[in-house]
């Protein structure tokens, strides 16, 4: 088999975290690329290892996920049409097929699913959602959500009181033309909570 790579326009993508948003059809539901970078980060991606992609959009987080290890699997939970198709076209023209759709709302559509290694929670955000996914999670299973707004921000807060793990506000501003000038351009800032699931020996955590 004889593989010729166009000599313009070529596009170089690695398997690190972060690819660039342009790499990704969207409809603006996109985790972007700072952003994700920071939660791949937390979900720390291992061989063989599944991840649940709750309100998945466009699916940037679970082929991310899926890019790491040719072995790693993710199942997108997204109840709009729109987007699981981006999410489908995403995942062919990035190297993961395999990315699994559903159409669906947490927590009654995760009922019965694999049990998963990591869990993201980008869209859909409740107490209800959160709670299922925690209880799901194996131990030592990592969990990253995002909030951007006051509501869903205040159940992060409280979530964090609840059961520890790292709250982190994230600011990102890129600098962007203001007339003849360039000048910094903030996007709203995203509330990242992130959890690591006890192990659990006997009755103790270690």
């Amino acid at each position: 088999v004889a593989i010729k790579l166009p000599e313009d326009g070529f596009q170089w993508l690695p398997r690190t975290a972060g690819l660039p948003d342009d790499a990704f059809s969207h409809d603006g539901k996109l985790t972007k690329q700072d952003i994700r970078a920071s939660a791949m980060a937390k979900l720390m991606p291992q061989p063989g290892g599944l991840l649940w992609d709750v309100g998945a959009g466009c699916g940037s987080v679970g082929i991310e996920w899926m890019r790491h290890d040719p072995t790693c699997r993710a199942i997108g939970l997204e109840p709009q049409a729109k987007r699981r198709a981006f999410a489908k076209e995403n995942a062919l023209a990035l190297g993961t097929p395999g990315l699994k759709l559903i159409d669906g709302v947490a927590p009654e559509a995760l009922e019965d699913l694999e049990t998963p290694d990591a869990v993201f929670v980008g869209g859909g955000l409740s107490a209800e959602s959160l709670s299922y996914c925690l209880d799901a999670l194996k131990p030592g299973g990592r969990l990253v959500a995002h909030a951007v707004t006051l509501g869903s921000e205040s159940l992060l807060l409280s979530m964090f009181e609840a059961h520890g793990g790292n709250l982190t506000r994230l600011s990102i501003a890129k600098a962007s033309p203001v007339g003849p000038h360039h000048g910094w351009r903030a996007a709203m800032p995203v509330t990242q909570w992130s959890y690591i699931k006890p192990m659990m020996t006997g009755d103790k955590k270690i």
